[in-house]
């Protein structure tokens, strides 16, 4: 795939460049919790602007349905990118429609415009071909090339992801070129020991990766909602903690195909519970106890990884080469369950392992947690993109950009 630098040598001055970003922050309310994926789509932006170019930013922003909403506006995401900038971002408030051609045609070389959230035109989503072609022809006006930089969209078939680059002279940007680099460092010519963490709320999730990791990491760390399935197959009782119970008979079979590979299954010792899942928003006392893995008592849900399993899984971080960090340990928004993600976080901090967070709210945890982002080998800003990677998929985006 050709790459901004090869754009940037050809020359953007005075070009309407359509840059599809990932700008899918989390809100409270209009407050941004958590800028890190605007600040990874940055250097494209600047460099972009700095160059001439008349950039035109766009991105969705959560699960709208098909139609305007204002609890999904990107327009808090717009304004912290101008912050960012230390220039003024005109805002479209509408994707193809008067007030995006207004905000587009307004721009001088070097200055920048985001339009609105592109989920709130059906068309972006749509699985009927012609539709969202539609709506990638009316994106298309708006630009004379295109720059892929949205990592975290790529594992999606949407008019701005997959239909807009046919449309365009297209090439990557800077944050994708990292992140291509950064997971083939995961697939090819790996650095031994290569361990896995594994966590979030469902084993369902993560099976394909799982699947995939089966032929080529050296250790699995299981934890958060998911590693109840896993001591559940084990035959263990699990009190009220989340549980896919139609999961088990393939759990047990990665367990089995584990041990017939060699590769190292590291579950929890024991775990932190509590009688219900925790306040999230008054972050009040949860009344959390430790108790055995294997002897987690009835009405008791599990919602962290007790202590002795973050010595555990710390040294089995300790001497690995490679690591890949996929989910949290435990509900690390509240007090009580996030020391399981914050000690998976410090060992990879203290190892001298390549690490990659993969994104979503491993990635969120980094930085509420308080750690330094260069701490880590990259952290990435596409979970589902970069497990769909590592299970060898396709990827739409990236197919997109291809040439």
């Amino acid at each position: 795939m050709k790459t901004i630098d090869e754009l940037l040598a050809e020359g953007v001055a005075g070009k309407r460049v359509f840059v599809r970003a990932d700008l899918n922050v989390p809100l409270d309310g209009t407050t941004i919790t958590d800028d890190g994926r605007i600040r990874a789509v940055l250097p494209t932006i600047a460099k972009l602007a700095e160059a001439g170019a008349r950039v035109v930013v766009a991105s969705h922003l959560g699960r709208p349905k098909g139609a305007p909403d204002p609890a999904f506006s990107l327009a808090p995401a717009a304004a912290r990118l101008g912050e960012l900038l230390g220039a003024d971002v005109a805002f479209a408030t509408d994707t193809v429609g008067e007030s995006a051609r207004a905000a587009v045609a307004g721009l001088t070389d070097g200055q920048v415009a985001v339009i609105e959230n592109l989920r709130f035109n059906p068309g972006e989503t749509s699985k009927d071909d012609a539709e969202r072609g539609a709506f990638a022809d009316q994106l298309a006006e708006l630009a004379d090339v295109y720059v892929g930089d949205g990592f975290g969209a790529v594992h999606r078939k949407h008019a701005s992801v997959f239909d807009l680059p046919a449309r365009l002279p297209h090439y990557a940007g800077y944050l994708i070129a990292t992140e291509v680099g950064v997971l083939k460092k995961l697939t090819t010519d790996v650095q031994r020991p290569y361990a896995v963490v594994l966590g979030g709320a469902k084993v369902s999730d993560k099976l394909g990766v799982i699947d995939h990791l089966l032929e080529r990491a050296d250790r699995i760390l299981i934890g958060g909602g998911m590693a109840y399935t896993f001591l559940k197959a084990q035959g263990h009782e699990v009190g009220s903690s989340l549980l896919q119970e139609d999961q088990i008979p393939a759990v047990r079979e990665y367990l089995r195909r584990a041990e017939e590979k060699g590769v190292e299954f590291v579950l929890p010792v024991d775990v932190v519970v509590a009688p219900a899942f925790p306040d999230l928003k008054t972050k009040a006392p949860a009344h959390p106890t430790t108790v055995a893995a294997d002897a987690m008592p009835e009405g008791q849900m599990g919602l962290d990884n007790g202590p002795e399993t973050n010595k555990l899984y710390a040294s089995k971080l300790a001497d690995a080469a490679t690591v890949f960090w996929n989910g949290p340990m435990g509900v690390f928004e509240h007090p009580d369950f996030a020391d399981g993600t914050r000690a998976v976080a410090q060992a990879l901090v203290d190892s001298p392992a390549f690490s990659v967070v993969g994104g979503g709210d491993s990635a969120a945890a980094v930085r509420i947690l308080g750690f330094d982002e260069n701490a880590f080998g990259h952290i990435s800003t596409g979970g589902g993109a970069s497990l769909e990677y590592l299970e060898g998929k396709t990827l739409p985006g990236l197919a997109a950009l291809e040439d």
